[in-house]
């Protein structure tokens, strides 16, 4: 048995980085935005709190999701979103809804269903999301 060649390994695990990436700022967005319109505000505390990480880990990773530029934050104020991070709080929070409607309509309870939804809804094709959008719209494929 042959081992692949470390540039075609390499590939995939730069993918898989890169989606880790985008699941944190879409998971962060997400949190941010509903703290926003339940509390009027996010501060890095509360968020840390939410996530069930240190104080620490969320300034960095709000350190790093300031320069993609999808949150404005400094010290002592809370965490703003910019247009780029209303966007994919939006996008977001549909695609969880939408993954959660079709697991309680296929009989899954909802208190399953919201933790369910929450690790596979990022490793969902666009693709798989329009037939998922189609069903519950049409009850069939």
């Amino acid at each position: 048995k042959r081992v692949k060649p470390a540039k075609d390994r390499s590939v995939a695990f730069r993918k898989t980085r890169r989606h880790h990436v985008d699941e944190t700022a879409e998971d962060y967005c997400e949190l941010i935005a509903d703290l926003i319109k339940v509390k009027g505000e996010a501060r890095t505390c509360t968020i840390a709190e939410h996530l069930g990480i240190s104080h620490v880990t969320a300034v960095k990773t709000l350190g790093r999701l300031q320069s993609a530029g999808y949150v404005t934050t400094s010290r002592h104020k809370p965490v703003e979103l910019t247009e780029k991070g209303k966007k994919i709080a939006k996008y977001s929070k549909d695609r969880h809804q939408l993954l959660v409607d079709f697991l309680m309509r296929i009989g899954v309870p909802q208190h399953v269903a919201e933790i369910d939804v929450e690790g596979a809804e990022h490793h969902l094709s666009k693709v798989t999301l329009k037939h998922i959008k189609h069903f519950l719209k049409e009850g069939d494929l």
